[in-house]
């Protein structure tokens, strides 16, 4: 068996065609569709970026018992046990990340890796004194600054060396994975994945994928949306899409590209293909640009993942209605090549699965120190703590790094130690308070969140999750699947007291 997996960042489902989305044409989702089986309900797990990569590495939610961080000593990594069984598996990304203090050990986790550097704040080129003042003038206020080891400040640099089309980080990556393709696609045994940053903010893309949206924009440039509430005029809102919408372009042009090297080479014979993101991102929607601060949305939520399996050809344009997320992503890979799940693990293959069936009855997800959230596939349910600044809640971690830095020398001498969880082996793990001077605390914790109501949505009668819904009975029965799926999780205690969930009386949703 071989498989290539491409992980885009920030892919929106409702962009793409085999979703609905007319805004963007994606024909190369399209063809892809038509060999795979697309999934219907596929929702993310822990969140943002690295806390989604780890789930889909171990095969278990993470966001209950820690924020941003590295894998730790007592994850499985189904690279890792890949390895274990023989089968070569080899990275070629641009997703600085994992290159920062809070990802430094996924990456090791291949057999090699290959890192393309550039992407928005990834410290890649050095000017010691740039051209500050001619640079503000090419850039809109809201995403310029003179500071460094910021990302804004880095970004311009960085862009400063990104000027023709094979320039771009995404386009280098899929060079490089046409590269191992090249050499090793006649032998057996190998899982290759092609990761990009893209369609992620900043927004840039080459001249002609952003031609066919063209706003009329005169003003600076503007790609790089806040995250937080929409107070743009109509025509600067209208720029930051349609520069998404362009990156977007280019990436099913990178697709198409793929799949065009799996027609040439006949890789549909021998080769797997699954294509997913770790999360979308809002647009407009709800009043709101981004992820993080807000409720978890369904165009955050809610993702796409095409699962092409060449045993499996009479499945070639099928779609699933089974209800999945990205912690299933470790064993169907361990599956592609007929090794087994960990104990830990709490995803499901999705080889084998049959169109609707269910192997799980409700899906949990979520931030660390938000809400925690569920869904059967019909509802979702996102539940909040009454006062997000009074909360109990710490991490758990052998490995106490943040996305930029270490955890500090004060939130590290309140730190006790925790007896082991059902998931780590036997180890015991630093068990660190959450306060306000924590580092995390208002970029991905309690800080950071703008909405913190309790809501009930019903998807099939308000798709858009715009009338929250008042129904007693349906709340109960998710509380209850949370619950179960929170103990099953081995959440720690606080996780349930919290939310409120231990008490006789549950609160009822927010009208």
């Amino acid at each position: 068996m071989k498989a290539v997996f491409v992980l885009f960042d920030s892919l929106n489902r409702h962009i793409l065609a085999p979703y609905g989305g007319k805004r963007v044409p994606t024909p190369n989702f399209d063809r892809l569709a038509a060999r795979s089986v697309t999934f219907d309900k596929h929702y993310v797990g822990s969140l943002p970026c690295m806390p989604a990569r780890r789930d889909m590495l171990t095969g278990r939610l993470t966001f209950l018992h820690r924020s941003w961080g590295p894998l730790e000593p007592f994850d499985n990594a189904f690279p890792e046990l890949l390895h274990k069984a023989g089968v070569y598996s080899h990275l070629v990304t641009d997703h600085f990340h994992y290159w920062e203090d809070g990802g430094a050990t996924y990456h090791n986790r291949y057999d090699s890796y290959e890192f393309v550097r550039g992407q928005e704040g990834d410290r890649w080129k050095a000017m010691v004194q740039p051209h500050w003042e001619r640079l503000r003038e090419l850039y809109h206020a809201r995403q310029f600054t003179a500071e460094r080891r910021k990302y804004f400040s880095q970004n311009i640099i960085n862009r400063q060396f990104i000027r023709e089309e094979k320039d771009f980080p995404s386009v280098q990556c899929f060079a490089h994975g046409f590269d191992f393709l090249d050499r090793n696609r006649a032998a057996d045994n190998w899982l290759l994945q092609i990761e990009t940053f893209d369609p992620h903010e900043p927004f840039q893309a080459p001249s002609r994928f952003k031609e066919p949206f063209d706003t009329g924009w005169k003003g600076p440039i503007r790609d790089w949306p806040r995250y937080g509430r929409v107070d743009e005029l109509p025509e600067e809102c209208e720029e930051l899409r349609a520069n998404y919408y362009a990156v977007v372009a280019m990436c099913d042009h990178l697709l198409g590209e793929l799949l065009d090297y799996f027609d040439r080479h006949d890789l549909w014979r021998d080769t797997a293909l699954i294509v997913t993101t770790d999360h979308g991102f809002l647009l407009g929607e709800h009043d709101f640009w981004a992820k993080n601060r807000m409720n978890l949305y369904e165009e955050v939520a809610h993702i796409p993942l095409f699962i092409y399996d060449p045993r499996s050809l009479a499945m070639a344009g099928s779609r699933s209605s089974s209800l999945t997320q990205s912690i299933d992503l470790a064993p169907t890979f361990l599956d592609l090549f007929g090794v087994g799940p960990e104990a830990e693990m709490e995803g499901h293959s999705l080889l084998s699965m049959k169109s609707g069936e269910r192997r799980r009855d409700g899906a949990l997800f979520g931030y660390f120190g938000g809400a925690v959230n569920i869904t059967d596939g019909r509802y979702t349910y996102h539940r909040f703590p009454a006062d997000l600044s009074r909360q109990e809640i710490y991490q758990y971690t052998l490995m106490p790094t943040h996305i930029f830095a270490p955890f500090s020398p004060e939130e590290l001498a309140d730190a006790g130690i925790a007896d082991p969880f059902a998931f780590s082996k036997g180890a015991r793990l630093l068990k660190v308070p959450v306060t306000r001077r924590s580092p995390m605390y208002e970029n991905y914790g309690p800080g950071a969140l703008l909405e913190s109501d309790t809501r009930l949505y019903d998807l099939h009668t308000d798709p858009g999750q715009l009338d929250p819904l008042t129904d007693r009975s349906e709340e109960t029965r998710l509380v209850a699947l949370m619950m179960e799926l929170m103990r099953a999780n081995d959440a720690p205690p606080e996780a349930f007291s919290r939310l409120d969930l231990e008490g006789p009386q549950l609160p009822v949703a927010a009208q």
